[in-house]
């Protein structure tokens, strides 16, 4: 065990845990790659957990912040008026495509889900909040009420009345073989079948990530949420739609991961590519929603200038160079040659995804089941190979993978030669 990894264990808590069997300290990044304290480098597939979106040392990003730490000011609080703030939510109201939107700031995920549900309850009076089966929405007290994963469920005491529904599942026996249209039929029926048996009147809202992150990139066939959110209409419930993961032109298709659905939500929460790297999180919402709460509310440190300036010019840099233009191209390379590949290899599963945010699960072989085990020995195989990938799931046996937007043909190509040369190593194994 080296120094490091014995300090870490020695002061860090247990359940926040390491990839691989022997850790990596990342020490520099450069575009697309890192390298590690041992001086080997990496195509990162992975961009620090879909954070680091636009890659490592991009000079727009590194300027803006450097313009803003010369003026002194480092922070401020919200109690005064901060331009970039309202600059930055002058763009992203403007994007969402939600009528007289405004915008909150905040410093993760977690903590967006935590205000949009806070807004959601306050204006529906009601403590009942519908969510998807597989679901994460973070690790706070309320967010861990919508997660429907128990591998990141500490315990069931909550703020919340939570009720789970289908949607990302087809795996399951009773969807299995089921075309889009059946199956969203199907989704419909049981969401007013809950809303009949399981819930009082009133609920609050539904959130729902468009991809699931946690779950594994596992997703609800286009359509569904519109015709959720018909039922949702009918009985006054609000829909979040959680953008952490695949807001900002990530899926290729749309800047936003819900409008492949053809609707719009009525609020969004978002963070984690925003910043590059620089914690900044938030949600989005109708007006008459975020005003709605009348006690005093701040966040020390979401719309800082640091992180304003950061994000601001991280999201000018996705528009300026088109970057979900890029992902549908550079998806499309990796998803389509995965899917190739998988025929000949027995331990995958599946492939799925859309742009630059795609999964392959692993399975035993000779059952078909997952297998947990496979997925790890390939986060091994890619790291010797000089990629680094995700993992995830319900079962623990997806590799996710969501490089950085900026991303290039060649690279794409590169990194689905070493996925592939992966999966044929560990499929040999496994074969033995």
């Amino acid at each position: 065990m080296s120094d490091l990894l014995a300090r870490h264990r020695a002061v860090l808590p247990n359940w926040s845990p390491l990839y691989y069997e022997q850790p990596i300290e990342i020490v520099r990044g450069k575009g697309n790659r890192v390298v590690d304290a041992e001086g080997r480098s990496y195509l990162d597939f992975f961009a620090g957990i879909l954070t680091n979106m636009i890659g490592y040392d991009v000079p727009e990003v590194r300027q803006a912040v450097e313009r803003q730490l010369a003026t002194g000011v480092v922070h401020t609080s919200t109690l005064y008026l901060l331009r970039t703030q309202i600059e930055l939510a002058e763009k992203i109201a403007g994007l969402s495509g939600i009528p007289d939107a405004k915008v909150f700031f905040t410093n993760s995920g977690t903590e967006a889900n935590e205000t949009a549900l806070l807004l959601a309850t306050h204006a529906r009076r009601s403590d009942q909040v519908l969510a998807m089966r597989q679901s994460y929405h973070g690790r706070s007290f309320g967010a861990i009420a919508v997660t429907s994963n128990r591998g990141w469920k500490n315990n069931a005491l909550s703020p919340l009345n939570a009720h789970f529904l289908h949607g990302a599942d087809r795996h399951l026996p009773q969807f299995r073989g089921m075309s889009d249209e059946a199956y969203i039929e199907a989704c419909v029926a049981d969401l007013r079948h809950v809303l009949a048996t399981a819930t009082a009147p009133d609920v609050a809202a539904l959130i729902a990530e468009p991809i699931q992150g946690v779950g594994g990139f596992t997703m609800a066939p286009d359509g569904l949420f519109a015709a959720y959110k018909q039922v949702l209409d009918e009985e006054g419930i609000l829909f979040i739609s959680d953008e952490v993961q695949t807001g900002w032109g990530r899926t290729g298709e749309s800047f936003f991961g819900i409008q492949a659905h053809g609707v719009t939500p009525d609020m969004m929460t978002f963070a984690k590519g925003l910043g590059n790297g620089f914690a900044v999180g938030g949600v989005v919402a109708r007006g008459d929603l975020m005003d709605g709460p009348k006690a005093i509310g701040l966040s020390t440190f979401g719309g800082n200038p640091i992180a304003m300036a950061a994000a601001s010019a991280t999201l000018d840099y996705v528009l300026d160079h088109d970057l979900q233009s890029r992902a549908a191209v550079t998806g499309a390379v990796l998803i389509d040659g995965l899917r190739e590949a998988a025929p000949r290899l027995p331990i995958v599963g599946g492939v799925r995804g859309k742009g630059l945010m795609f999964a392959v699960d692993l399975v035993d072989p000779a059952t078909g089941e997952p297998s947990p085990p496979l997925a790890a020995r390939m986060l091994e195989e890619t790291k010797k190979l000089g990629l680094l990938v995700g993992k995830g799931g319900l079962y623990g046996h997806a590799l996710r993978m969501a490089p950085p937007l900026t991303l290039t043909e060649d690279e794409a190509r590169e990194g689905l030669g070493l996925l592939v040369a992966a999966l044929e190593t560990v499929n040999e194994e496994a074969a033995v």
